[in-house]
């Protein structure tokens, strides 16, 4: 005898030998449980307390999903592709093919089959291979449980250990597994956790996998080839269609032979090639995300993070996890950053929208694919959404302006500067001298007012206006700490905390934004404005639900995602004041506006435009009652401008993303300014413009000696000692400018901002 013909047969040999041993040693087990031909337990009861908590579950666990806020499925998250099926979502045919070929004495015995058993191994010996198998379908569905569930490579050898002691716990587990579920619900767990190669878990994945139908569907050609299949991967139609249709073909002749298909239809079946149509595999993780999948990402960051689930909590549950995301907003919101700034172009274009009053995360747009980590395809695994990258500019003038109403200085404090305008407060770093000097800060241009007042200086964005009120507050501190609790974060360093460096420092270039930001922080920020003073931690998921659809808890008992957190951080009135403030930035009307590019005629819209030292950085920020939300267009690396300001780019990715959203609802109105804080009004018109001509070579040469980094600024008015480092880099404040333009006249050779193009 040939040694190919030798190993077959001695593998059977051995296979006999343990099923007659084991077989002989549950007898012997059993006996005082047991009785008659039929083995009826008489303790049941000793039996299910033997049960693991893996084989009391009535389904094995499917793929977790992620679904929008309305339901629309995003992406699926597993390390086996399952999907649970109930009895009557797999097709009859499916199901006869299955217990005819592997357990056709299945509805007659209660877990153990001595008769089938022997009669598997006298086939199979005669056949010098394995055509049935030698265990009943509920002790492989025991085996298959223990081996999927278990936690390690130990487990997993013990489990599929070809010994006496295994295939005894195996027979006991089974005998237990038939007292508690009836014969239908164990054949239907079985199915469901079967593999059928190609990284298929269950008879929905094969259907879908080999023929891309629903189990339900499944027909007599298709149901014969994955019943032939869970024996063993070689039979795979795909990587093996010769193997597998003489394997189809053994299962088909099993039907036969115990009359559950016709002469006719084993004719029409065999003869015909195996009916292969594979599909792909159901989407697995943010990568695979079919709408949103930076912020895909982002959910995943909370649910580890912040709510502190572990992967595998998240992928062997079968839980639904329901986020925030409004998918009209997530595809308006793709269409426009695109439509500005090209899929994988080097400058990121980035869309971040919130909903004031919940911090509900709606949409998160990146021009990019996420996951792949190829730039050079258009792919990043960097979320640009969340993280702190470049500054954002003059949006930084909202939280000075925000401290400085709290500190009792209204929306009509006037003040009136010079150009440029030289702090008594602040110092800065000057590069050319390597000393520290009064900071000083010019404008954009030079048709701003020398007097305004603080509605007026934020809608126009006047560097000048906002270093004097800088002044005005007398340190720092107040507009770092209003930044924090309208929901900045500055909480980037190991060792210490930026905003307790900002303060430590007294920077005054805070009020020009230089410090990379979050773009969601941003919008946060913007939202809390808009929500009359309420800010909400930013939260991109409303619940998860279990396989039976009830809430996961935590060990109190709790559901795992906390309600909305939610506080009042600043006067309703005050917040109201700086949202009416803001309105006249993007609405008709208002004299040397920057961000009027975002407008969306019949609708209240406050805003802010930012743009940073070399322009390598724009913002918009723009909110309604409903929603706020942030755009940022930024080089990653390098400082070449990006061309424009923020009223360009950004504030016209803000419209034509919130252009669909608002035109599709009722128009809503902020609340009225607080006479409180907005002193004589907010609407006086702005005092006259200085002339053009009124900055002269020493004045830029002086502006430029004295612009530092955000960095770079000491404590002031103290003077910095001579052995203090110099910094490595220098910047000058945000650059927002807007000469006198007739804001009813076309601008086709403008930016946002009223620049030149």
């Amino acid at each position: 005898m040939s040694d190919s013909a030798r190993s077959p047969l001695g593998a059977l040999v051995k296979l006999a030998v343990t099923i007659v041993v084991a077989g002989a040693l549950v007898a012997a087990m059993l006996l005082p449980w047991v009785g008659g031909t039929g083995l009826v337990a008489r303790n049941s009861a000793s039996l299910l307390d033997a049960l693991p908590v893996e084989l009391t579950d009535e389904t094995p666990n499917g793929n977790a999903t992620m679904v929008a806020a309305d339901g629309t499925p995003i992406t699926q998250f597993y390390d086996n592709n399952r999907t649970p099926m109930t009895h009557d979502q797999i097709s009859d045919v499916m199901k006869q093919a299955i217990v005819d070929i592997e357990d056709s004495r299945f509805y007659q015995h209660n877990g153990l089959d001595i008769e089938g058993t022997t009669r598997a191994l006298a086939k199979n010996l005669a056949a010098g291979e394995v055509l049935e198998g030698g265990s009943t379908l509920t002790q492989q569905l025991v085996k298959q449980t223990l081996l999927q569930t278990a936690d390690d490579a130990d487990e997993r050898a013990a489990a599929a250990e070809e010994s006496v002691g295994r295939k005894l716990k195996e027979a006991r587990l089974a005998l237990a597994l038939e007292e508690e579920y009836s014969k239908d619900e164990i054949l239907t767990r079985y199915l469901n956790i079967a593999y059928f190669g190609q990284g298929a878990y269950g008879i929905q994945s094969a259907a879908q996998k080999y023929f891309s139908v629903n189990a339900a569907d499944l027909t007599l050609p298709q149901a014969s080839v994955l019943a032939g299949l869970v024996q063993s991967p070689k039979f795979d139609p795909i990587a093996y269609p010769a193997e597998a249709t003489a394997r189809r073909d053994q299962v088909l002749n099993r039907m036969h032979e115990l009359g559950h298909i016709t002469d006719q239809e084993l004719a029409d079946v065999s003869a015909a090639p195996i009916p292969l149509a594979p599909g792909g595999n159901a989407p697995n993780g943010c990568i695979d995300a079919t709408i949103g999948g930076f912020f895909c990402d982002y959910v995943t960051s909370y649910l580890t993070g912040t709510l502190g689930l572990s992967m595998d909590d998240i992928k062997d549950n079968g839980w639904t996890i329901q986020t925030t995301l409004r998918p009209d907003m997530q595809v308006a919101a793709d269409q426009a950053v695109l439509k500005t700034q090209g899929m994988g172009d080097p400058i990121v274009g980035v869309y971040d929208a919130i909903e004031p009053g919940t911090g509900h995360v709606l949409a998160m747009s990146v021009n990019r694919r996420f996951g792949c980590g190829d730039p050079a395809a258009g792919c990043e695994s960097v979320n640009f959404a969340t993280i702190p990258t470049k500054g954002s500019g003059s949006t930084f003038k909202t939280f000075v302006a925000a401290a400085a109403l709290e500190q009792g200085l209204p929306a009509s404090h006037t003040i009136t500067t010079s150009e440029p305008y030289t702090s008594r407060v602040y110092q800065g770093f000057n590069t050319d001298t390597a000393e520290y000097e009064p900071y000083s800060v010019g404008n954009v241009g030079n048709n701003y007012p020398n007097t305004l007042t603080m509605t007026q200086a934020l809608y126009m964005s006047s560097n000048t206006y906002f270093l004097a009120l800088e002044d005005a507050l007398g340190r720092i501190e107040p507009a770092v700490r209003m930044a924090e609790r309208l929901g900045m974060d500055f909480d980037y360093s190991v060792t210490q905390t930026p905003a307790e460096q900002i303060i430590a420092e007294n920077r005054p270039s805070f009020a020009y934004g230089t410090d990379g930001v979050s773009p969601l922080d941003l919008a946060n920020a913007y939202a809390t404005i808009a929500a009359s003073g309420v800010r909400c931690t930013p939260k991109p998921v409303l619940q998860i639900l279990d396989r039976n659809g009830e809430p996961v808890t935590d060990d109190d008992g709790q559901p795992v995602v906390p309600a909305d957190q939610c506080e009042q951080v600043v006067e309703p009135g005050l917040a109201n004041t700086l949202a009416q403030m803001l309105r006249k930035d993007v609405e008709p009307g208002n004299r040397m506006q920057t961000g009027s590019r975002a407008y969306i005629p019949g609708h209240q819209i406050a805003g802010k435009t930012g743009t940073v030292n070399n322009n390598d950085s724009v913002t918009f920020v723009g909110m309604t009652p409903e929603y706020a939300a942030s755009v940022m267009v930024f080089r990653p690396t390098g400082t070449d401008s990006v061309g424009g300001y923020g009223g360009g780019r950004p504030a016209t990715i803000w419209h034509d993303a919130m252009l669909p959203i608002l035109s599709a609802q009722p128009t809503a109105e902020f609340p009225a300014a607080d006479p409180k804080y907005a002193g004589r009004g907010v609407d006086a018109p702005p005092t006259s413009a200085r002339s053009s001509s009124s900055s002269s070579d020493d004045d830029r040469d002086s502006r430029r000696r004295n612009r530092t980094s955000s960095r770079d600024s000491s404590p002031a008015p103290a003077p910095v000692p001579a052995t203090q480092p110099a910094p490595e880099t220098a910047a000058t404040p945000s650059t927002e400018a807007a000469p006198p333009v007739d804001p009813a006249a076309p601008q086709p050779d403008l930016d946002g901002d009223g620049q030149p193009g």
